[in-house]
């Protein structure tokens, strides 16, 4: 029996106003200059939505995703 798809939020960090910054469903947040910070920042935001029960993934733009 197959299983239907899992639903799975995507977080995305790329630049944004010059910026690095998060974006989930359009909204942004965790703007900084420093990549890091803003993938930290992602990084929360996915484990709230993992601790809600979701499925998570983060992209980062010029690197391989991965899911948590």
């Amino acid at each position: 029996m197959k299983q239907p798809p899992i639903d799975r939020i995507v977080i995305t960090v790329c630049r944004n106003d010059g910026l690095w910054a998060a974006e989930e469903a359009g909204l942004f947040f965790g703007a900084s200059p420093d990549k890091d910070i803003a993938k930290a920042s992602a990084m929360r935001r996915a484990r709230e939505r993992i601790e809600e029960g979701h499925a998570c993934q983060i992209r980062i733009s010029g690197e391989n995703g991965f899911a948590i």
